[in-house]
């Protein structure tokens, strides 16, 4: 007979109130939300609470042709304006733990608070490693090779990361370069800017942890960053505000968090089912659906440059990568 005072997961995890929460605070741990980098609204959730695997958004194309100088006589001859869509692709993964992982908190003071720090870190980082796959198949698209700043080709000290380098890749937004606010690099690029004392480190508050800042703008460093060994080369990617939309979805049908046991175990085990649906995507560059591999694609489908495609004017889309050398 199983000893009923013993604290299961079902007895500590309440979906309603679990899935709210892993949600709000996986953003609230997002450096990419932080920096502003990432957006997240209502609208957004609204779209990938949709049926559609698909997204449209349709968007009317800026104005062009020559102004007319007026005349005692004549007509204006009218311009059109055109219409056109991007389109972003709907997100589902999840993952499951067993109780071993667990077992430890479940003597905790807040045992619900402590899995769910730890499941909003995990969702943190793998939406992270999301983005940086859907980076790889944006700057892989031909449309997208006008925002990409190379220098790593470059001999001697010209290919080498500086802070005219980059003030050289932030040109690629045109007069919209002021929209930068952050940017992404590898640990090792971080490693050389701090040497060089191009790096930064503020306090956002008492008691908070440094905040590292290159040349004004919010640094986040992730090793998923490209960085080449051999060759010495590595990137950054520069963001303006807003540049990614994210949308936390929902379905009826589909339970975001699910506890379940296993009784034919000889201890019993327990299981937490955590899935996500998102739209993350990055403002003005459409997605293809050229390559897919299953119902919903994988970050290796992310990474295929066939399957994105710019719809929005270059200095509209603000991301820009930049390569270069460190050595």
């Amino acid at each position: 007979m199983s000893n009923t005072n013993i604290t299961r997961l079902a007895n500590v995890v309440q979906p309603e109130i679990f899935t709210p929460y892993v949600i709000n605070r996986t953003m609230e741990l997002s450096a990419l939300m932080q920096s502003g980098i990432m957006v997240n609204n209502s609208e957004f959730d609204a779209l990938a609470s949709g049926a559609n695997t698909l997204i449209n958004m349709p968007f009317w194309e800026d104005l062009e042709g020559e102004e007319e100088t007026v005349q005692e006589d004549g007509f204006f001859t009218p311009g059109n304006i055109n219409a056109s869509k991007d389109v972003a692709r709907k997100q589902m993964f999840g993952k499951s733990w067993g109780a071993n992982n667990l077992s430890a908190l479940l003597s905790g003071a807040d045992p619900l608070a402590a899995i769910g720090e730890l499941v909003s870190g995990y969702w943190s980082r793998r939406i992270q490693q999301r983005l940086l796959a859907t980076l790889a198949g944006i700057f892989a698209a031909e449309t997208m090779k006008g925002k990409v700043h190379d220098i790593s080709g470059l001999g001697g000290d010209a290919g080498l990361l500086t802070g005219d380098s980059y003030i050289d890749a932030g040109q690629k937004m045109g007069d919209a370069k002021d929209l930068l606010t952050a940017v992404m690099i590898h640990s090792i690029t971080e490693a050389y800017l701090a040497k060089r004392d191009l790096i930064k480190y503020e306090k956002e508050s008492e008691g908070s942890p440094q905040v590292p800042y290159f040349m004004g703008k919010r640094v986040i460093v992730d090793d998923g960053v490209p960085y080449d060994t051999a060759a010495g080369t590595s990137e950054m990617y520069l963001f303006g505000t807003g540049a990614i939309a994210l949308g936390n979805g929902t379905h009826p049908r589909i339970l975001e968090t699910e506890v379940d046991r296993d009784s034919m175990s000889h201890a019993g085990e327990d299981y937490l089912i955590n899935r996500r649906i998102i739209v993350m995507h990055p403002r003005g560059v459409k997605w293809e659906e050229h390559e897919v591999e299953g119902n919903f694609p994988t970050r290796k489908d992310l990474a295929k440059g066939g399957n994105w495609e710019r719809v929005f004017e270059p200095k509209q889309i603000r991301i820009v990568k930049h390569k270069f050398k460190l050595a």
